[in-house]
């Protein structure tokens, strides 16, 4: 069955759609940022955010999804859309709005050589370099949402590798919210909400006595949030 399409479609310029993702890890106690050197004109040869332009047959979602597999090597990772941006003269290429997305991987198992492969390198927040068009203010806006979701979300777990201690708990919301935390404030907030386990194993890399080991339980806080309970970090 053919389909008659309007005139109203005919008369408007057909517009670009691009995906760009900020992809966020964490290690050393520094929240980092990966970024790769643009391969195209305009802006050839200058730091970017990883992205793309979105395919006939694809949702936003699965472009995001698409464009951080092709950088990472990574499936089923943490992506929530952050903004449009639209601004007419933002992409002096051509007239282009960009849907970005935000990303929290673990840096320990992102795929090394597709980043070579894509001049890719990781960034402290403190040496971010200055990025092609708008994409230092699509940074700027994933942490200030970063910073927002992980008082309320476990999302920060989404950067830490599956066992971790509580020291370097702390670490990574100081590395989030770039100031420091104190220790026993922080250690008795996030124990009180019941939802990490802990091991019956140290680790020692730090020192002989060793830090124990702890683990996010997302069973208990689905159930937790399934009667009400709200997560809540204190920063």
């Amino acid at each position: 069955m053919s389909v008659v399409i309007p005139e109203i479609y005919n008369v408007h310029t057909p517009l670009l759609v691009a995906v760009d993702c900020i992809i966020f890890g964490f290690n050393e106690c520094e929240l980092k940022l990966l970024l790769v050197k643009r391969q195209m004109e305009p802006a050839r040869g200058e730091w970017s955010l990883m992205g793309g332009f979105l395919g006939e047959h694809e949702s936003l979602d699965e472009a995001a999804a698409r464009i951080l597999n092709q950088l990472t090597g990574l499936t089923d990772v943490y992506l929530d859309q952050l903004y449009a941006h639209s601004d007419p003269d933002r992409d002096p290429g051509a007239r282009v709005i960009s849907v970005s997305y935000y990303a929290l991987i673990k840096i320990s198992q992102h795929n090394q050589e597709l980043a070579k492969e894509h001049d890719a390198e990781w960034f402290k927040l403190s040496e971010i370099p200055k990025l092609i068009f708008d994409h230092n203010l699509m940074v700027d806006m994933a942490l200030q949402l970063l910073r927002k979701q992980a008082k309320t979300k476990p999302v920060g777990f989404e950067l830490l590798p599956e066992k971790f201690t509580l020291p370097q708990l702390q670490a990574l919301y100081e590395a989030i919210y770039q100031k420091e935390l104190d220790r026993r404030n922080f250690r008795k907030n996030v124990l009180s909400m019941g939802m990490l386990e802990k091991l019956d194993e140290k680790d020692k890399t730090g020192s002989r006595k060793g830090a124990w080991l702890y683990r996010f339980n997302i069973s208990k806080y689905e159930s937790f949030r399934n009667q009400g309970f709200f997560f809540n970090v204190s920063v």
